[in-house]
């Protein structure tokens, strides 16, 4: 196995990337202000603008989906338990031991088993979860006359915001992990960049090499 930097994130999954994290910021934000934690912004304003950002990040995630099953990036985000158990062990013990990570980057497979399994999760509970709510919520209008309607739309608001905190401990664990290890400017880089040090077998080098000559380096 070869170690290349590699470009392994296209422009679209950066553009995906720091668009969906400012729409989930501007979420937070704007959700805080409608709970009423601060005051700086008024209610209408922050509903206004909290809506408009569910809606956009809804809008990119069915185009990230779309992209994702028609490109077979997809592939990288199914979870496996191959190494699973020595990541775990890596950031529960190793890493304050300052042992070296125990997942190598490979072309085929850009995230360790823990990854997968938190961004699929991502995917596939929360973010479903944030959106069905807050359009249930949305469109309270259209249900508000059926029997015990407001006793319903209390337990939505409920999972509502419920949800969204559990993507707020997402996003400081994801930030967290960004300052141990590699330095913080190494862990964003690939993300600005699109090039990461990747492990390659000498069939993939030989391929990047002679058909993408672009994507390696």
């Amino acid at each position: 196995m070869a170690t290349r930097r590699v470009l392994i994130f296209s422009i679209f999954e950066r553009f995906w990337h720091w668009t969906q994290m400012a729409l989930i910021m501007t979420m937070l934000i704007t959700g805080f202000a409608i709970h009423g934690l601060y005051v700086s912004m008024p209610f209408d304003t922050a509903v206004t603008l909290h809506t408009l950002a569910a809606l956009a990040l809804l809008a990119l995630w069915i185009l990230s989906t779309f992209w994702l099953f028609t490109t077979g990036n997809w592939k990288h985000y199914m979870p496996t338990a191959e190494g699973l158990g020595q990541v775990l062990r890596f950031y529960s013990y190793g890493i304050f031991q300052g042992e070296r990570h125990p997942y190598r980057k490979a072309y085929w497979r850009k995230h360790n088993p823990l990854q997968a399994i938190a961004y699929l999760a991502l995917k596939l509970v929360l973010f479903p979860a944030i959106w069905v709510s807050g359009l249930i919520y949305l469109f309270y209008f259209a249900w508000g006359d059926v029997p015990f309607a407001a006793a319903g739309l209390g337990w939505v608001a409920l999972i509502h915001t419920a949800t969204a905190y559990a993507i707020l401990t997402f996003v400081v664990i994801h930030v967290y992990m960004l300052t141990i290890g590699h330095s913080f400017a190494a862990h964003v880089a690939p993300m600005l960049t699109g090039f990461d040090e990747v492990d390659l077998t000498p069939e993939e080098e030989a391929y990047l090499t002679a058909d993408e000559p672009s994507h390696i380096r």
